[in-house]
C-alpha cells in the first residue's frame, strides 16, 4: 500500500488534511504486485523478440481490463494508530500557530517558517528559494486566496498531534503521523477489491460506531475496530451540504456512515517541522498543486 515511508508520488495532492487526501508519502506502492508481473511480462517479450526482424510486428494486442469488482465484504487489516508526538514544547509551538492562523496574521506566521523550506506536491522540491520562505508556504497551502483556505488548513494542522520521522531529512517530523500495518496484507487486500490507497482510511480509536445513515441520531448497525476502512463515494445531495459524515463499508459488507472527524487518511498532504536552537519552524510541506508554484 501506497504509505508515507518509501514513495514520494502517491497521488496528486489538493491540500489540508481532508479524510480522503490523495497525496504523497514514502512507502511501497499499493499496486506493487502489479508492478512486478508487469515486469515479468516484459522480460518474456524481450527473450522471444528474435535478434533479426524479418518483417514489421503488428502492434500488440491491449491488455485486458479487468471487470470491476462490487464493493463487498474484505479481510481485516489491522492498523496501529500513529503516534502523538510528546515533545511539551511542540505542544506549546501548535497552540502558538492556531493563535496566529486566527488572526491570520502572516508577519507572525514568516517568522516560525524555516529559510530552507521544501515543497515537494509530487516528488520533486519546488520551493522557489531566491523568494522568502513565507511565500512559498504561501504558495502550498493557498494562504494568500480569497477563499481563506490557507488559513483553514494551517488551523487543521495546529490541530493535529500526531507526527512521523522524515525519513529523507534528520530532525524533521511531518505530521499526521501514519498508521503501521501489515504492508502484504494490504497489497492483497488492494489486489483482490481493485483499489488504492486513497480508498481506504482508519478509525482514530476503537468502537468508532456506524450509522445506517449520515444523520447522527441514525441507527447504529457496526463498530469499527482499528483497522483498514473502505470508503465510498456518496453524491447525495444531503452531504454534499452537510458533509459531516463519511460513508463506508465495513468488512462484514454492510454499508453505513460515520462522523468525518473520527476517520483519518491513509495518505494525504503532510505539514513537516524541525526544531533548532530557537525552537520550532515549519520546514516544509508534502502536497499541494504543483501549478501554483509557477
Amino acid at each position: 500500500m501506497c504509505r508515507r515511508g518509501a514513495e514520494r508520488n502517491c497521488g496528486a495532492a489538493t491540500g489540508g488534511r481532508d479524510f480522503l487526501g490523495d497525496i504523497v508519502m514514502r512507502h511501497p506502492s499499493f499496486s506493487s504486485t502489479m508492478l512486478v508481473a508487469t515486469g515479468f511480462v516484459i522480460v518474456a517479450a524481450l527473450a522471444l523478440t528474435p535478434a533479426v526482424a524479418q518483417a514489421p510486428s503488428p502492434p500488440p494486442a491491449p491488455a485486458p481490463v479487468p471487470a470491476p469488482v462490487k464493493p463487498g465484504p474484505y479481510k481485516i487489516v489491522a492498523i496501529k494508530p500513529p503516534e502523538v508526538v510528546s515533545d511539551p514544547s511542540f505542544e506549546a509551538f501548535r497552540k502558538q500557530l492556531a493563535g496566529i492562523a486566527q488572526k491570520k496574521d502572516r508577519a507572525a506566521l514568516a517568522q516560525l517558517v524555516a529559510a530552507s523550506f521544501f515543497w515537494i506536491p509530487e516528488d520533486t522540491d519546488v520551493a522557489d528559494k531566491t523568494k522568502p520562505a513565507i511565500d512559498n508556504l504561501a504558495k502550498a497551502i493557498r494562504l494568500d486566496g480569497k477563499d481563506g483556505l490557507g488559513w483553514e488548513v494551517l488551523t487543521e494542522y495546529a490541530g493535529e498531534t500526531t507526527a512521523m520521522p522524515d525519513a529523507q531529512r534528520q530532525g524533521v517530523i511531518c505530521a499526521p503521523g501514519e498508521p503501521t500495518f501489515d504492508d502484504k496484507a494490504a497489497d492483497e487486500l488492494a489486489n483482490a477489491t481493485q483499489t488504492d490507497a486513497s480508498d481506504w482510511v482508519y478509525p482514530v480509536h476503537d468502537g468508532v460506531e456506524v450509522r445506517s445513515g449520515p444523520q447522527p441520531d441514525a441507527a447504529v448497525i457496526e463498530k469499527l475496530g482499528l483497522h483498514l476502512v473502505r470508503a465510498l463515494e456518496d453524491e447525495s445531495p444531503a452531504n454534499a451540504v452537510m458533509a459531516t459524515a463519511l460513508k463506508v463499508m465495513t468488512p462484514s459488507g454492510k454499508m453505513g456512515y460515520v462522523p468525518v472527524e473520527t476517520m483519518r487518511a491513509v495518505v494525504g498532504p503532510q505539514m513537516c517541522y524541525l526544531k533548532d536552537a530557537n525552537g520550532w519552524k515549519i520546514a516544509g510541506f508534502v502536497g499541494g498543486d504543483a501549478s501554483a508554484a509557477n
